[in-house]
């Protein structure tokens, strides 16, 4: 049986700390004891951890030898805001399957009531992520930026760019990422209602490719799932 893996919130040298509710989680919670082993992500690498010390809000441990890591491709989503509950459920199922960084996007068919408060949920979908990550085996967690506004967001790097959108009926994602193999790929999804005629123009002036998940029409959060299985089913 594999070990539980913790992402650290302190690295140095051969010492690594868990802290705040983090530590508090894994020592009450969990009822970890000096001496327990577990596996240690310090955000480069991968290392066996002894528990050395253990108090309600910090817990410390003994590095050890590195684990060998499987190396993930790039995929960042820009993903627009919309209901915070299945925005939350999308950031945990994303980050279980890959996703490197989510970045929410205010798009012109965001309610306003969501846009206003999505700083003030960045925080909490980093914790999300965070605890996501552990429970996935991940090094790290993804990146989980600030609200960025459509006309930043549609500047996001990337060596393959990828939109979805409904309204694209001759190219699937599947065969834009046969066609431009990369293992640095950018997906935008927009919030319901979809995209308008003038954000599609925007990203195509900005050098992104439209294409579809197919014939269905899928909610945000299913497409963000279906489209980051598939883009890592042909680039990892």
């Amino acid at each position: 049986m594999s070990r539980r893996r913790w992402i650290a919130d302190e690295v140095s040298g051969n010492r690594a700390a868990l802290t705040g509710d983090h530590a508090e989680h894994l020592s009450r919670v969990l009822r970890a004891r000096v001496g327990q082993e577990f596996d240690i992500a310090t955000g480069e690498n991968v290392r066996h951890g002894r528990v050395t010390r253990i108090d309600p809000n910090r817990v410390e441990f003994e590095l050890g030898d590195e684990i060998i890591a499987t190396v993930t491709p790039n995929v960042t989503l820009a993903l627009s805001i919309f209901k915070f509950d299945r925005m939350e459920w999308a950031i945990e199922k994303c980050t279980e399957l890959g996703a490197t960084r989510i970045v929410p996007v205010i798009a012109s068919r965001t309610e306003g009531h969501l846009a206003a408060a999505a700083s003030k949920r960045v925080e909490r979908w980093q914790r999300i992520a965070l605890q996501a990550s552990e429970q996935s085996r991940r090094i790290s967690p993804p990146q989980i930026d600030q609200p960025l506004k459509l006309t930043a967001a549609a500047a996001l790097p990337g060596t393959v760019r990828i939109v979805l959108t409904e309204s694209e009926q001759q190219v699937t994602l599947r065969e834009v990422l046969q066609a431009h193999p990369a293992r640095d790929v950018v997906l935008a999804f927009g919030p319901e209602g979809g995209w308008s005629h003038s954000e599609l123009e925007l990203f195509r002036d900005a050098g992104w490719i439209s294409a579809s998940l197919g014939n269905t029409v899928l909610r945000v959060e299913t497409a963000a799932i279906a489209a980051l299985a598939v883009t890592l089913s042909e680039i990892a």
